[in-house]
């Protein structure tokens, strides 16, 4: 990949899983968006080295697209650790978190892109305002997911509706002033917008959508992930209530 230019570079983070099915499409929809609108970008795979073809596809990709490149995950497996290698390697001057899946639409990460250049250090998605929907979403993980969201709305006293989204967008300043990162699993995608709130980084909320995928299986283990996520929401909590502002940029 040739080196990036001194515009403002959008890196996509993607952790990849058994996706020899939907990653192909993902990358290409992305990019040829993103190449359509002129964006400076690079697409950054993180593979967690699955037992299927999904590394025959990155192999193919990356000779097929110079924006892209991906990279092994050396740390323990996980979609946490994947992410947290991705955050540690980015080149671009933002980076947003993208499921390989295709369930988050490149239209949004386009509004995305163009919100966070007003200055803002991050961009949150919601799929729970208006102009925000979701796509075939399973009913039980819907109820679960608008029971937590609203736990923490009431916890940390903030409007913000679907702080669980993954798809989201930070400046590289802010990433690095969000470590050191303590999550391992999904609950990196709660951890990461809180401590961004918490610490006082400036956010804007768009709406998104969100599409169940078609091919695949999700990797979220809603039975295993109960007690990380209130681990990570009251670690953050307490750093709200008894850190004195001392962690605020």
């Amino acid at each position: 990949m040739k080196e990036l230019s001194n515009e403002k570079v959008l890196s996509l983070i993607i952790p990849v899983y058994k996706e020899e099915a939907t990653i192909r499409d993902t990358v290409q929809a992305f990019h040829e968006h993103l190449s359509k609108n002129k964006i400076p970008h690079e697409i950054l795979i993180i593979y967690d080295k699955s037992p299927d073809k999904t590394e025959e596809v990155l192999k193919q990709l990356e000779n097929e697209i110079k924006e892209m490149r991906y990279i092994n995950n050396d740390l323990p497996k996980g979609f946490g650790y994947a992410i947290i290698k991705g955050l540690n390697n980015f080149r671009g001057d933002y980076a947003a978190i993208v499921m390989g899946d295709l369930s988050d639409s490149p239209e949004d990460l386009l509004s995305y892109y163009k919100k966070i250049q007003e200055g803002y250090d991050c961009v949150f998605g919601s799929r729970f305002i208006k102009g925000g929907k979701v796509i075939d979403y399973p009913i039980h993980k819907l109820i679960l997911n608008r029971i937590l969201n609203n736990i923490i709305r009431l916890l940390f006293w903030i409007d913000y509706n679907d702080t669980t989204n993954a798809f989201k967008m930070y400046s590289r300043k802010t990433v690095r002033g969000l470590e050191p990162f303590l999550s391992r699993h999904f609950n990196l995608t709660v951890e990461l917008p809180l401590k961004a709130i918490v610490r006082g980084y400036s956010f804007a909320v768009v709406p998104n959508s969100w599409t169940n995928r078609k091919m695949g299986v999700s990797k979220l283990k809603i039975k295993e992930m109960g007690s990380r996520y209130f681990f990570i929401i009251l670690y953050c909590l307490l750093e709200k209530w008894l850190s004195l502002g001392d962690y605020r940029k």
